[in-house]
Order: C-alpha cells, then sequence, then structure tokens
C-alpha cells in the first residue's frame, strides 16, 4: 500500500469512528418523574379572622386568625413599625398596639 493509499485508509477509518460517536450525541437525561401542578394559592380572607380584634396577639390567636382567614402567612404589624408595600394575596397582616393587642386584621 501506498503512502497516500494508508493515508486515506486511516482517514477514512478515523473519520468513521468519529461519525459514529458523534451519532449518538449527549447521553438521553434520566428520567424525571411528572412534577406535580403547583397547589392554589390560598387566597386570603380576613372577614373570617375579624374575630381576632381586640384579643392579645398570643401565638395560639394569631395562628388561629391564621387558619381562619385561609392566609399561608401572617404578619404583625407593630407601631411605627417600616412595612413593605408589595401586596401578597397570601398573607395575613395583623396590626397591634403597643400592648401587642391586635387592633386590625387585613390580607396583603
Amino acid at each position: 500500500m501506498t503512502n497516500t493509499a494508508l493515508a486515506l485508509v486511516v482517514g477514512l477509518g478515523m473519520a468513521a469512528l468519529m461519525g459514529g460517536c458523534a451519532s449518538h450525541g449527549q447521553a438521553p437525561a434520566p428520567t424525571q418523574p411528572q412534577a406535580q401542578a403547583p397547589a392554589p394559592e390560598a387566597l386570603c380572607n380576613a372577614q373570617p379572622a375579624q374575630a381576632a380584634v381586640g384579643q392579645s396577639s398570643t401565638a395560639s390567636v394569631v395562628e388561629s386568625a391564621r387558619a381562619r382567614s385561609g392566609a399561608r402567612m401572617v404578619r404583625i404589624l407593630r407601631p411605627g413599625q417600616m412595612v413593605t408595600k408589595e401586596f401578597d394575596t397570601q398573607r395575613l397582616n395583623l396590626e397591634v398596639d403597643a400592648n401587642g393587642r391586635i387592633l386590625a386584621v387585613r390580607c396583603g
């Protein structure tokens, strides 16, 4: 075999090997279980939690108000406290006085 023929055979062999590797591409991604659809948002409804107005903001009263409102979280707003302005449909706000007595119940 001449040098040209040998180079041609080696070149074709390398091309075939590389083509075989390239045809497989990346390994298929492992199958993952289907993600469940996110649960519907728990929208806050302050009306059922109005019974908390006038009560002390103890942990049990705060949790009861949160549960009654259907909110996912509760925030206690104290006098003079800085408050973020974003409205969160899943949050119950309990406005309290300096003694921790609940003055107002609202969502946001």
